[in-house]
């Protein structure tokens, strides 16, 4: 989606919030012995359409400032659309899940809406090209240039380190999944790509990567 300015792509999002829109789908496609464990509860969705886990945070947003740069990367007052889209990243600690905190790379003051399906990051004094508005998983890439960005430099955005043996605080053998594939790079490059369906383990139990519908906004 490559929206013609900023303030129509945020008055979109704006009318959005709130709606659930999109349904989550558990895929078991894998050549592994997997298993999906931890909280049994379905996952509520979220002001974006897309499923929160039943998790706390694996670490807290880094905090940014306007004009700060991470890996060529700026914190720009408004969202950059020129390339504008989505991936989705899950989490998964010994078997169970973790969140993907909500406002990485959106430096505060917070503003925040409080929204039926959950809490919205929908702005802050700048935005960093790769950034999270709730705590779903989604990641936006919203850059002024077209290019490529990484897992890597998402996690650097957020502050957190990872390794083929570390994601941000949980240490242990990492495994990857991309588009319910295994990943044998270093995690770090992975893509992310239009719609990508990222996954990063730490230890096992092994989980069957997630898959989510991304919603027609997304």
């Amino acid at each position: 989606m490559k929206p013609s300015s900023t303030r129509p792509d945020r008055t979109r999002r704006r009318a959005a919030i709130g709606v659930v829109a999109g349904l989550a789908a558990i895929a078991a496609t894998t050549a592994l012995a997997l298993t999906r464990n931890g909280d049994a509860r379905p996952a509520p969705l979220g002001p974006e359409g897309i499923p929160i886990p039943n998790a706390v945070p694996l670490a807290p947003p880094r905090r940014v400032k306007p004009g700060q740069r991470i890996d060529g990367i700026r914190c720009q007052a408004s969202e950059q659309v020129a390339v504008h889209v989505h991936a989705h990243l899950t989490i998964e600690v010994r078997g169970r899940p973790r969140r993907v905190a909500a406002g990485i790379g959106i430096a505060p003051p917070y503003e925040v809406a409080a929204t039926p399906a959950g809490r919205f990051v929908a702005g802050g004094s700048c935005f960093m090209w790769l950034h999270t508005h709730a705590a779903d998983g989604i990641v936006h890439i919203e850059s002024p240039v077209p290019r490529t960005y990484t897992l890597g430099e998402f996690f650097d955005v957020w502050g957190q380190p990872l390794t083929r043996h570390r994601i941000g605080p949980a240490r242990g053998a990492v495994t990857a999944f991309l588009d319910g594939r295994v990943h044998t790079g270093d995690p770090r490059t992975i893509p992310l790509r239009p719609h990508a369906q990222i996954e990063l383990e730490v230890d096992r139990p092994l989980v069957a990567p997630a898959h989510v519908a991304f919603p027609p906004d997304l």
